[in-house]
């Protein structure tokens, strides 16, 4: 895949779709531009997959997406294995994946098991004007540093250049809460096609998981709003349904290979998305 292919990819996720924009195609391709492809049959893009490797620990696939017109061919199946040779072939120990329902069978026959069930949950409502915000607050840099370092914790791998480039792209959307002892949460968000994204969205408690949904929904004017949540998480669907928030669909964390960096789970209210982690 090239920076050519970026608008058949937008083509395949509106048909499915997804909420996600030009930039989130692009920041694939800046991370792994050998490791994003594309099917064609007869010229013409019909499938994507998109791959991004997290400071060797582990690498992530992401866009897997087939034309409907096309499926039934096994154009995913052999999109999936060129991402696996891909990656196996740079040395990653282990690879991760979110899947949808419908994905879920392909990858269980590829080798991949369950780590962890996600719900997205989408907000409807009546969009705001924008001019009631007034100026972005920017994070000041240490601030973003140290928060950066705390997510390749709770992550589990270093994930700060797509944090970064979420936060240059909206910075009002990236929050985080301290007291005395340090950090206690942070959030990150991004404008998708359709819906504003919360995520990741990492808390220690129930306290400052809803002070961060609240500033985020405060700082976002569009209609819909979408949280991919880990659904193990004690509080976290409680705070949803008090916003308004309904379920859309489950997800499944997956992976292949050997997980020797988790994570901290119990932290994570909210992904960053399907598509990175």
């Amino acid at each position: 895949m090239t920076e050519n292919d970026v608008a058949a990819g937008m083509r395949l996720k509106e048909m499915a779709g997804w909420n996600q924009s030009e930039s989130d195609w692009k920041r694939f391709l800046h991370a792994s531009k050998d490791g994003c492809f594309v099917a064609e049959v007869d010229g013409v893009v019909c499938g994507s997959a998109a791959t991004i490797i997290y400071g060797g620990r582990f690498a992530w696939v992401g866009m897997v997406l087939v034309d409907p017109a096309y499926r039934g061919r096994g154009i995913g199946t052999k999109l999936l294995e060129r991402c696996i040779e891909h990656l196996d072939s740079a040395g990653v120990p282990c690879i991760k994946l979110d899947a949808t329902p419908l994905g879920k069978p392909i990858y269980k026959k590829l080798g991949f098991v369950t780590e962890y069930e996600l719900e997205r949950w989408i907000l409807k409502r009546e969009a705001k004007d924008a001019e009631i915000l007034g100026p972005a607050d920017k994070m000041p840099g240490p601030l973003l540093d140290f928060v950066l370092k705390a997510d390749s914790e709770a992550f589990g791998a270093d994930r700060g250049a797509i944090l970064r480039s979420v936060h240059e792209e909206e910075p009002r959307f990236t929050d985080g809460l301290w007291n005395a002892g340090g950090l206690e949460g942070y959030a990150f968000g991004r404008h998708g096609s359709f819906a504003d994204h919360l995520g990741p969205w990492i808390a220690k408690d129930s306290s400052t998981g809803e002070r961060l949904l609240e500033r985020f929904l405060e700082q976002s004017v569009r209609e819909s709003v979408i949280v991919d949540c880990r659904a193990a998480n004690p509080f976290v669907k409680k705070l949803l349904q008090a916003k308004g928030f309904a379920f859309a669909r489950p997800l499944t964390r997956m992976f292949r290979g050997k997980n020797a960096f988790p994570g901290i789970s119990e932290l994570v209210c909210a992904i960053l998305g399907p598509e990175f982690g």
